[in-house]
């Protein structure tokens, strides 16, 4: 089992609508980053969302990505997700992002994808029915791989067109692409990436055990796949979660029952209306559910709410998600009421003490899978013409 973070733009209360907030907010999430790298964690994932107050302010990760690229060493970059749906993105624009991010990371990048949070965050692009971008993401990501193996690229689709040949650039850096993943926010999306060979981003809005079936059923499909979307099968699912991992037990419990636990979780019911939510639970701005006593607080970490304790107490929760068959444990930070210290010390310990019982592979298991790429479309579709250069500058890298 593979580990790692998940950072989101998340500005909680008045400070959404102070910019120096916003700023430090940014750069502490972006330390958590580079921490992470220090310390064993072997994937960082960057929301991308629009016009979510609050809930996320990061609406140009790629950015973000880039200043992390330059400051860690190991660690993957991962999009989550890209949005696919070309009233938002143009494909064109998301194959070039991607290529770009895998230059930039030296191979680091991972490209995550989907379709939008919800409603209210695509309605910032026109787009009214939230049904719609199901068939422009199922368009386009078919598209994209074209896009970034073909010199000669056009195409005439039903949400997007590149009537003349193109060649979109630059193309991705070395063996391959970036491996690809979609977000399965609804059941039967972890059936489908099975069936296109791609990952599963997976959230766990409900206990760990229900979402057995899913994966089960998503191992079953890819483990049929033999005709993958891009050039390689990437067999991973992804859950992330919350957890507070401290060396002192009675601390952690102590941070998991303070006051404000929850209010993330009342945003994403507030925004995320293509996901199913649990009934009776709290939507912003109602006050989020508290944790009453310790009872409550271990009957949630039973059940894989969160989890929380020391090193030895959280790698014994870490094995229910390993029994249900997640191949990558992903934690967002911060989470609700830990201080920014506290995250710092989290990332340190869980990554030296509870990662090596887990994960004692140094190379990442995407890297694997992408060394087995195997390109699929002609470099060319259409003739190409006799044109000789007989003059290059002396710089030209190769002539």
């Amino acid at each position: 089992m593979e580990f790692g973070v998940y950072v989101n733009g998340y500005l909680p209360g008045p400070a959404a609508h102070d910019t120096a907030s916003e700023h430090t907010m940014l750069h502490r999430e972006a330390e958590y980053v580079i921490a992470a790298d220090r310390s064993n964690w072997k994937y960082a994932w960057f929301g991308e969302h629009h016009s979510l107050t609050e809930y996320s302010h990061m609406s140009a990760p790629e950015v973000m990505m880039g200043y992390c690229a330059r400051a860690t060493e190991r660690i993957h970059l991962g999009s989550a997700i890209m949005n696919l749906s070309p009233r938002v993105n143009h494909p064109v624009r998301n194959a070039e992002r991607a290529a770009f991010l895998d230059h930039m990371s030296d191979g680091r990048y991972e490209w995550g994808t989907g379709r939008g949070a919800g409603s209210h965050e695509i309605a910032a692009f026109n787009i009214l029915d939230k049904n719609s971008t199901k068939s422009e993401w199922e368009e386009a990501v078919h598209e994209i791989p074209r896009m970034w193996e073909q010199r000669d690229y056009s195409y005439e689709g039903e949400s997007f067109t590149v009537p003349t040949p193109h060649n979109v650039l630059p193309k991705p850096y070395g063996v391959g692409h970036p491996p690809i993943w979609v977000a399965c926010g609804n059941p039967p999306t972890f059936a489908l990436a099975g069936k296109l060979g791609i990952g599963a981003i997976a959230f766990n809005f409900e206990p760990i055990f229900n979402l057995k079936g899913r994966i089960d059923a998503y191992k079953e499909a890819i483990a049929e796949c033999t005709e993958p979307l891009g050039q390689f099968k990437n067999d991973n699912v992804m859950m992330t979660n919350a957890v507070i991992c401290l060396a002192d037990r009675k601390r952690a419990r102590e941070v998991a029952l303070r006051a404000g636990r929850g209010y993330l979780y009342s945003m994403v019911c507030l925004y995320h209306d293509t996901m199913p939510h649990p009934d009776g639970v709290a939507v912003w701005p109602e006050e989020p559910f508290q944790l009453p006593n310790e009872e409550m607080l271990d009957s949630l970490i039973k059940a894989g709410w969160l989890l929380c304790g020391d090193p030895d107490e959280v790698a014994e929760q870490v094995e229910r998600y390993q029994s249900v068959g997640c191949d990558q444990l992903v934690f967002g930070l911060p989470s609700d009421s830990v201080e920014h210290e506290e995250v710092l010390e989290m990332l340190e310990l869980f990554g030296t003490k509870v990662i090596p019982e887990f994960d004692s592979d140094p190379v990442h298991s995407t890297t694997r899978y992408r060394q087995q790429a195997v390109r699929k479309y002609p470099e060319f579709n259409h003739p190409v013409p006799d044109v000789e250069v007989t003059v290059l500058p002396t710089n030209a890298l190769l002539s």
